[in-house]
């Protein structure tokens, strides 16, 4: 299942999202990994590093790639490092690559001998225990004016920004891009004459034609309550703050009295209209990701918050006729901004890479808007670059979502994560007012104990 289950392992479960790299994917044979260093490895000879650009660099010596292998495959990869190398043919380039390949690898990054590049996926892998170890380069100055191998300013291109997670600094660059969002299905609401929603009033007044026509509007994954949280509450909560997405890394953070603060209040009251209406499917408390999946591709509800992966996680159990329909947000008020509330799976370069240089290269190599079209091709998903994908072979739906990303009218909300105790109180709390067991305030209260409890353990 596409649940990150790797927040779980290092005790940091993301608040609104989810990077969706196939911990449930079938397993790929690893390609490399060995835990023990080469005697024969000697140190890569390569041009000193550059602050902008240096793919027209001469590079040389040895190049270690570890990349996590699950739910997007590794068709990708293979064809990016087989076009780097004939750009680089002095270069000796490895792949450390599969399924388990992070734990695999673990023993050498403790002794100080890890790959020079790392794509951080899968089960046992976070971004942020790796910056708190001080294995990952800080690369902070060199991201500032960094051009992609077309010359084009990164900065520009990226979807999500890089996440500070030290203060001013950047470790990392996110490389897969998603959002929740709403799903429904194009054909069905075809077929009844039901409109799309573009904000809160019009999801509610065709809810309420779905409900009338006997089907049920609106279910959702109760066991992991972050669902609805990623898919309606944290994007209600940026559109009650008048589209600055800002409040979010306040919730982040833990400040003090932010989960009864007036926009994340005004969020739960569109949680518990809907409850209160009757649209919510009252089963939804008892299931799991792929039970609620499979009733909503079923028809037995018209909606469903969930991730960018759901297309390609459900691939399998797709009725024919079926046409995915995607919208980052349905909360927002008439005439607000639609929400995305991204999740991001992430490279970087470590800090003790033998060759940096050709790291670097081969970020500013994958970096580009030809290659962000492959990844939606061969992975179904979206890679974090603003490009076209109109005349590519990407579904449907990873096409209609990067229409959004390419918008002006779309907010991208940045990426944070809630130590672990906090996420498991938000998830309790969710799962009881969506059950009429608690009232907005009492979430609230329920919020701030555990974030204040939070604070004080640090």
């Amino acid at each position: 299942m596409m649940m990150k289950k790797k927040w779980l392992n290092l005790a940091l479960i993301s608040t609104f999202v989810l990077s969706a790299a196939g911990c449930g994917a079938p397993a790929a044979k690893p390609t490399g990994g060995d835990s023990k260093p080469s005697p024969d490895t000697k140190p890569a000879v390569s041009a000193p590093s550059g602050n902008a650009t240096n793919t027209d660099k001469k590079l040389t010596g040895d190049f270690e790639i570890q990349y996590f292998v699950g739910g997007y495959g590794d068709a990708w990869w293979k064809e990016m490092i087989a076009e780097f190398q004939k750009k680089y043919p002095d270069l000796k380039i490895k792949e450390s690559a599969g399924a388990k390949i992070n734990d695999q690898m673990k023993p050498r990054w403790i002794q100080g001998n890890p790959p020079d590049f790392v794509y951080i996926d899968g089960a046992g892998a976070n971004a942020r225990q790796m910056v708190k170890d001080d294995q990952l380069m800080d690369i902070t100055d060199w991201l500032k004016d960094l051009k992609n191998a077309d010359g084009e300013k990164l900065s520009d291109l990226l979807i999500s920004k890089p996440e500070e997670y030290e203060a001013g600094k950047n470790h990392t660059v996110p490389l897969v891009f998603g959002s929740w969002g709403t799903f429904y299905d194009k054909a069905l609401f075809t077929k009844n004459g039901w409109e799309e929603p573009k904000d809160f009033p019009s999801f509610l007044a065709v809810a309420d034609k779905i409900k009338a026509s006997g089907m049920t509007p609106y279910i959702h994954t109760g066991v992991y309550p972050y669902y609805i949280a990623g898919g309606l509450l944290d994007s209600a909560t940026v559109s009650a703050n008048k589209d600055d997405a800002s409040i979010l890394k306040k919730v982040a953070s833990l400040e003090p009295g932010i989960f009864k603060s007036e926009p994340v209040m005004k969020a739960l009251d569109k949680i518990v209209q809907l409850r209160d209406k009757g649209l919510i499917d009252p089963g939804s408390v008892s299931l799991n990701h792929t039970d609620s999946q499979a009733l909503w591709l079923q028809h037995k509800a018209a909606f469903i918050p969930n991730g960018l992966w759901l297309e390609n996680e459900m691939k399998k159990d797709i009725p024919q006729g079926f046409d995915f329909g995607f919208i980052p947000s349905v909360s927002q008020d008439k005439g607000g901004k639609y929400i995305a509330i991204p999740y991001t799976s992430t490279i970087a370069v470590a800090k003790k890479a033998k060759n940096p240089d050709a790291a670097k290269a081969f970020i500013q190599f994958l970096f580009t808007k030809q290659h962000a079209v492959r990844w939606a091709e061969l992975t179904g998903a979206l890679m974090n670059v603003k490009a076209d994908l109109d005349s590519s072979k990407a579904s449907n739906v990873v096409k209609s979502a990067m229409k959004y990303y390419n918008s002006s009218n779309t907010v991208v909300a940045p990426e944070v994560v809630l130590p672990a105790d906090v996420e498991k109180a938000r998830n309790d709390a969710i799962v009881a007012l969506t059950t009429s067991k608690i009232t907005p305030a009492e979430w609230a209260d329920r919020m701030e104990k555990a974030a204040e409890k939070a604070r004080a353990s640090k």
